[in-house]
């Protein structure tokens, strides 16, 4: 059988003829798509990974005390999740668990699980790869009467909009989950990168009422410290949750590298370096903006996050192939479910040379 058959077209590949049209332009592309980091890694996170590079042992799939610890820290700090009992566990950068995540725990055909309406792609990738079903919602009333629901994705702020759930949104969702007994996943990746409002954590007590039952919170380094090309990141929350992963994961060798761990310790405790990174894509965010509204663009929500949410009113791939034409390459709204079809996402992960090109550009064009 055939898994990838029952799986979405790879929608990165769907955006090659654009690339090869935006790569054309004379002075070159600026890829404004995938958002993937530009700036260099913290020099004290580097200093750390030769450091442990000396590792011919196996390393832990639980993570070293010392990568646990510093997860607990930083949960603390940014998160407000001051429970002692708190889960942790260093994962395969974030995309691995979420695409894992239904099957690891133990969902099949007849199970449900919940998206947003417009979201990342994997979370229904990974419904998928187990034969659940998928349901797209963005309010706990448009669920009806659905039952067998079984896991629920949350995305504050959000990947593609930018948006950000206050939180008796998702104290909501935590209440609603628990009366049926699901699992609510929260993806925070971008949690440290509120722009216009402060996102709120489903570890915070103002959300989950003092208890991280069914809960779980999905985090990377990959934005915060520029650490995509090493694969960090980690999930926390409810103990026994956390703890049935990590005895799947044993089974499967889903393992991150000692010195990716040793790695990890420093990101997290190097606030320095995360705050210089966040002024300079804070510093993008508002020439990109401004550059895109001259032009004529409207901008939804994007209140966080490292993307502008950006829309002509007409079909994104219309969208997709006049930026094209002036060298700069964005992702089509409907990469992230069929109602984000008149919207682009506009990724702030580029050299600030790039970022202001595209914004000549843009002008030169409205």
């Amino acid at each position: 059988m055939r898994v990838s058959a029952t799986l979405p077209d790879f929608p990165w590949d769907l955006l090659e003829p654009a690339k090869a049209v935006a790569a054309g332009h004379p002075d070159g592309i600026v890829d404004l798509s995938i958002g993937t980091p530009v700036d260099p890694v913290p020099a004290v996170v580097r200093e750390a990974l030769c450091a442990a590079a000396d590792a011919p042992g196996y390393p832990l799939t639980a993570g070293t005390p010392a990568v646990r610890s510093a997860i607990r820290r930083w949960v603390a700090r940014a998160c407000g999740a001051t429970f002692d009992d708190i889960g942790v566990l260093p994962t395969i950068g974030s995309k691995e668990l979420v695409g894992g995540l239904p099957a690891q725990l133990g969902l099949g055909a007849g199970d449900v699980v919940v998206i947003p309406p417009v979201c990342y792609p994997t979370y229904e990738v990974g419904a998928r790869l187990t034969g659940a079903k998928v349901m797209r919602a963005d309010s706990l009333v448009s669920l009806g009467p659905a039952t067998n629901i079984k896991l629920i994705w949350v995305n504050s702020p959000a990947n593609p909009s930018g948006r950000v759930l206050p939180p008796a949104h998702l104290r909501k969702v935590v209440d609603w989950a628990r009366e049926r007994g699901a699992v609510v996943a929260s993806d925070e990746c971008y949690l440290t990168l509120g722009w216009e409002v402060e996102p709120t954590s489903i570890l915070s007590p103002s959300v989950n009422g003092g208890s991280l039952d069914g809960l779980l919170a999905v985090h990377s380094l990959s934005k915060r410290s520029n650490l995509a090309g090493y694969r960090a990141g980690f999930v926390a929350g409810d103990p026994a949750l956390v703890g049935e992963l990590l005895a799947v994961r044993k089974h499967a060798g889903m393992i991150v590298p000692q010195p990716v761990q040793a790695a990890m310790v420093a990101a997290l405790d190097d606030e320095t370096s995360a705050t210089e990174q966040r002024t300079r894509y804070a510093a993008r965010r508002g020439v990109l903006r401004e550059a895109l509204e001259k032009a004529g663009f409207a901008i939804s929500h994007s209140e966080a996050g490292l993307y502008l949410w950006a829309s002509r009113d007409e079909d994104c791939w219309s969208t997709v192939e006049h930026l094209a034409q002036l060298g700069i390459l964005v992702a089509p709204g409907t990469f992230y479910g069929p109602t984000g079809e008149r919207h682009v996402r506009v990724a702030l992960t580029a050299t600030d040379e790039r970022i202001a090109a595209a914004a000549e550009r843009l002008a030169s064009a409205a």
